[in-house]
């Protein structure tokens, strides 16, 4: 049965879904990006300079493309969830989720009552078509994909519980934060931190929940996919035009240039 939420449907589905993590934080570069093709674009709330109502201007900009934009908030924090639902964001990716705790307050925080304790207010919201879709309130539970970020040691411990919470469509892993709580921050990469996602990710895969990462390493992202990772982004936006505009940059100007990013990280 279909939730109205093609994102959301394809990760039941188990069809792999590639994307790329938009963090210039401007709709008209996310309205580029939705045109190479991905199956979904992150819009960043967390470690790029969004708000509410930039995060709306880059919902709008992708929205007549086929990629599907997931939205990750800076935190779990209830109200925002509830600002970001409410401006049409389906797709949420919510970070630093330590305890499976946590993760059913997040999901209390995305239903309405009786289920859940979302306010109701999407008669005045993007969400319901400002109340032109009437059935808006009876659907809008379902139509949420929820998707929480396992990066941290303590996340690891307690990760079968994580994915046994109702209501979590999927789990991604944060390489970054992973490696930094693991004692090899700076250095995803790093043997013991890649063996830990590979695990993570097997036990993700096993409870039937949705497995994800990024990294813009391509051998990784493809040795991802293998493992059963359904929802993996391949690239950042701001770091392919970092990279690329210091490469031109290099070509004429020689060692007088920054110097070009080396070899791509295993995650960010």
């Amino acid at each position: 049965m279909k939730s109205g939420n093609a994102f959301k449907d394809q990760l039941e589905a188990k069809k792999p879904q590639v994307g790329l993590w938009l963090s210039m934080a401007d709709p008209y570069l996310a309205e580029t990006s939705a045109t190479a093709g991905f199956d979904w674009l992150l819009i960043d709330g967390e470690h790029a300079p969004n708000d509410v109502r930039t995060t709306l201007s880059a919902l709008q900009a992708v929205a007549p493309y086929r990629s599907q934009p997931v939205v990750r908030a800076v935190n779990g924090d209830t109200h925002r969830i509830k600002q970001l639902l409410d401006i049409g964001a389906q797709n949420l990716l919510i970070p630093m989720v330590d305890t499976a705790e946590q993760a059913k307050a997040i999901v209390n925080a995305t239903q309405y009552p009786p289920l859940g304790i979302r306010g109701v207010g999407s008669a005045v919201g993007r969400a319901s078509r400002w109340s032109a879709r009437t059935d808006y309130l009876d659907a809008a539970d379902d139509e949420v994909c929820l998707l929480v970020q396992v990066e941290s040691v303590l996340a690891l411990k307690n990760l079968r519980e994580i994915c046994a919470v109702d209501g979590i469509d999927g789990v991604f892993i944060g390489p970054a934060d992973l490696a930094a709580s693991m004692g090899h921050r700076g250095k995803p990469g790093h043997p013991e931190v890649q063996a830990a996602i590979e695990g993570a990710m097997k036990t993700i895969v096993a409870s039937g929940k949705a497995a994800g990462t990024l990294t813009s390493d391509a051998t990784l992202a493809r040795r991802y996919l293998e493992l059963g990772c359904t929802f993996v982004a391949v690239g950042v936006d701001i770091l392919i035009f970092a990279n690329a505009a210091r490469r031109l940059a290099n070509d004429f100007l020689g060692a007088t240039a920054e110097p070009v990013a080396g070899k791509p990280s295993a995650g960010y």
